[in-house]
């Protein structure tokens, strides 16, 4: 590691145009949980394939009834909705 670095460059997280476009719509916030549980959503996180508050997302979203539409939901829907349009 240097002694030194140069940050007459440097920009924060927040100032970056690429960065921001990805968390539109998402507000950083702090939050207690505990250990057990973040263990436990980041065990499952990582035997799937994801991070631990995207799935911590997904879970919250469950609970409020208001899960993303998975392929299988928006196939369905698709189907209703050609069938009455037919």
């Amino acid at each position: 590691m240097k002694p030194d670095y140069d940050m007459k460059g440097a920009q924060r997280a927040t100032e970056i145009e690429h960065l921001n476009r990805l968390r539109a719509g998402k507000t950083r916030i702090t939050i207690m949980l505990d250990d057990d549980v973040l263990d436990a959503f980041r065990r499952k996180a990582d035997e799937q394939g994801m991070g631990y508050q995207t799935l911590i997302n997904l879970a919250l979203r469950e609970h409020l009834g208001c899960r993303p539409l998975d392929e299988e939901a928006l196939r369905r829907v698709l189907r209703e909705e050609l069938h009455r349009a037919a």
